[in-house]
């Protein structure tokens, strides 16, 4: 689900586009099911948001590493 490094945190995400709301589910395979209100050329920009409310820090130390066109992603949470 996480992975910890000296630049902070890398998260591990699967996303649910087209949800009626933006919200955590759980866990599956070692990832964060996340279902986002979001169409899918948007839900990068919610999920963004929705990470940087989630644990109070500023959009611009959340970046997208890997998955920007898939469902599974894998975001670095700067300390």
């Amino acid at each position: 689900m996480y992975q910890e490094s000296k630049d902070g945190i890398y998260l591990l995400i699967k996303v649910i586009p087209n949800a009626s709301k933006t919200e955590i589910v759980g866990v599956e395979n070692e990832r964060l099911k996340i279902r986002l209100a979001a169409v899918p050329k948007k839900a990068n920009i919610e999920l963004i948001r929705f990470l940087a409310k989630t644990f109070s820090i500023s959009k611009s130390q959340i970046t997208l590493v890997q998955g920007e066109t898939s469902r599974l992603k894998k975001f670095l949470l700067k300390n």
